[in-house]
Formats: C-alpha cells, structure tokens, sequence
C-alpha cells in the first residue's frame, strides 16, 4: 500500500469518487502544494500532479509523486497526457492549479500552452471541465494592468478565482484549509447558491469586574461546522462568533462579539435569508461591572438583571429563523415540547433540540422540530450541519 492510500478519507469522504488534476506552477508558494495533496486525499480525493518546469525547481518531483501516489507529469509526451486526463473522456472532475503565478494565468487569458499546466488549461476550458485558480504573486504583478484584465477574463470564462489575499506588498496564495473548501464547494452539492447565510454561534461573556467574566463551555464547533457546510454547499455564509475554543475558517466572514449588548448591537447589518443561532447566550447579566478587580479575600453580592432575547429581535431582522434549545434530563416528548413553545413563541422556522446530557466533544443528540413534526438528527457535528443545510434548502 502506498502512504497515500494511508491517509484516504480520513478526514470525510466529501471528495470520495472524484479525480482533481492539479497544476502547480512556479511560485514559492508551490512547496505548499504537498500539504494541499494531502488534504485533498483526506477528504476523499485522487490527484494527478502536473508541473511547470519552474514549478520543479521548488517542489521534487518525488515529494508530490510520495504525497499524491502519483508520479507527477512534467512534459506532455506521447502519452498525450492532456487529453488522457482532460479530454472528453476523461474522469478528472476538477482541473486546479495551486499556486496559479502571474505567468501561467496570462498564458491561459491568451490562448498560451507551452507548459504542461498551460495546456492541460487549454483542454480542460475546450472541454468544458471546472477550472480553479489560486492566484500567487507580488501585489504590485497583481496590480498590473494587465494581470488584472487576465484575471478578468478567465472569471468571464467561469474560471473559479480562490483568493489572492493581499498581505502587506504580497498578494498571498489562499491556504490550504480555503482551496480544499473550495474544491469541495465546487465538486458537491450547490443547492444553496445565491442564498445568504448567517450562523450565530459560540458563548457569551458577561464581564464581572475588569478582569472575570460569566459564561458557558459552549465550544462554537457547532457553528463553525454549520458555517463549513453551508459554504460548501454554495451559500454566501457569514460567521458572527462569540467566546469559543475551535479554529475559525479563514475563508468565511467572521465577526465577533462577546457580551450579549455586543450581539445586540450587531443586529441592524442582519439582512440575510437565513439565520441560525446555534450560540450559547446568557439569561442573565450582572447588574453593573466593577472597575478593575473584585478581592480576592473577601465574599460579595451580586444582582443579575435578565438580558433581553435574541431570538425575537433577529426575528425582526429575517424572515427565516432557526433556534436552538438546550435542555438536560428530559424525554423526548419533554424536549420536543419545549422546542415547539419556543418556536411558537418567537414564530421561528425550526428550534434544534439539543440533549446537553448525551452531547460529545463531535457529536450531538438532537431533533429538529417544527410545527408539525421533529425528526432525529443525532449524529456528529459535521453530519448534523448537512441535515440542517437538507432542511433550509428543502423548505426554506
């Protein structure tokens, strides 16, 4: 078994089934291109790695032939290696190229082929096979007149642009975590295009003094993997995110917040489709915090006033609210009940269920409940997001 075998779908199978030829081009950022290999296969993927000459000078070839399981192909031969793996026969899904330099994506805005990535380019926009690029270079190439009517062209052509982001003089490749996304976006299901998404999630701090603070162990992995799957399926997401001990995307749209005013005052930028509010928000706020530190050496009183609802003003904001109620030690018909009296109460589309009591770091218990029926969605948080995601598109 070769080490590439090792490592298939070990992170999901959203790629399983699907071959993505990717050209890496000569750019610094091609020694990313083994750890996007990598993560490609994690998910399920098979990839043919296709070299520019330049590109060979930055990564050994044996390193993407050890990564991919493939020997990479640096010239096209006999073998007429573009139409075997681009032609209209072909099986590849996807044609990639990780990172695309300023070079390679003028040469495909011009018709250009003489390299390897250039023509496998060339074949798959004759072929009709989805084209991505992650663009790499100096932010004064990028901003050249004509790199930009380039780039212009090709996204004229539907070529898929992931990216560049610009730090400080750089025009930065997008990471390894945003092309995987996007490939999986590209490459899934894409019934939730056009359709505005914002996930509301993480824990609120309410502060004490200057120093402490009351709040929850809500993690946030929940919205971040709310937010993944959306994204994934083609919707524009946006993250608003409280107190929370997971990695944000960083190609999704964060905002965060940390008292449940902060959240509040968010409120008047909500104008999308859907929200979903998955975020562990506090009932109660203490009725004044003390400047600077409370001692240590001796007890004090505390008044807590109730925070106003999140829920029914979001619900002013967006037609199409989705809750979220966590209970502990109650039966399904209990739990069920409670979820539909919130429901009602802030006329939401869905509440999600949630038994805190059987919930795991990954996984969750809960049901998704509407007016007339709740459905067991119990499973990890990943495979949660997806049914949340059926549900929005399906009916809402």
């Amino acid at each position: 078994m070769h080490p590439s075998e090792e490592i298939y779908c070990e992170k999901s199978n959203k790629l399983s089934g699907k071959t993505i030829v990717l050209g890496i081009t000569g750019s610094i950022a091609a020694v990313e291109s083994f750890h996007l290999i990598r993560e490609l296969i994690r998910n399920g993927a098979k990839v043919i790695p296709v070299m520019t000459q330049a590109a060979v000078k930055l990564a050994a070839p044996d390193s993407i032939e050890f990564a991919s399981g493939v020997k990479p192909i640096t010239e096209i031969g006999g073998q007429t290696e573009h139409i075997k793996h681009l032609g209209n026969h072909s099986d590849a899904d996807l044609f990639l190229i990780y990172p695309a330099t300023a070079n390679t994506i003028s040469k495909i805005a011009n018709g250009i082929d003489d390299t390897p990535v250039t023509t496998m380019a060339t074949v798959a926009l004759g072929g009709g096979t989805p084209v991505a690029i992650a663009p790499a270079m100096h932010g004064m190439m990028l901003e050249n007149p004509a790199v930009s009517r380039n780039l212009e062209t090709l996204a004229s052509w539907n070529v898929n642009i992931i990216g560049p982001h610009m730090d400080g003089g750089r025009a930065k490749v997008a990471s390894v975590n945003e092309v995987v996304a996007w490939a999986i976006r590209l490459l899934s299901r894409d019934d939730l295009i056009g359709k505005r998404i914002l996930i509301i999630g993480g824990r609120s701090e309410e502060p004490l003094d200057s120093m402490r603070l009351i709040t929850n162990r809500s993690t946030g992995m929940m919205a971040v993997a709310l937010a993944q799957r959306a994204f994934e399926r083609g919707a524009d997401v946006e993250l608003w995110m409280g107190g929370c001990n997971v990695d944000l995307p960083d190609y999704i749209p964060v905002r965060r917040y940390a008292s449940v005013s902060d959240l509040i005052g968010m409120m008047d930028s909500v104008d999308h489709d859907v929200v979903i509010v998955p975020a562990a928000l506090a009932d109660f706020t203490p009725d004044k915090k003390v400047e600077g530190k409370i001692p240590s050496d001796k007890g004090f009183d505390m008044k807590m006033n109730p925070v106003p609802k999140v829920l029914p003003i979001l619900r002013t904001k967006c037609g199409k609210v989705i809750g979220y109620k966590a209970e502990s030690g109650l039966s399904r018909d209990a739990l069920v009940a409670k979820a539909r009296a919130r429901l009602e109460q802030y006329d939401l589309s869905a509440v999600i269920a949630n038994d805190i009591d059987s919930a795991g770091k990954t996984s969750a218990s809960m049901l998704l409940v509407t007016k007339d029926r709740a459905v067991d969605i119990t499973g990890t948080k990943p495979a949660i997001s997806d049914m949340i995601m059926n549900f929005v598109s399906e009916k809402l």
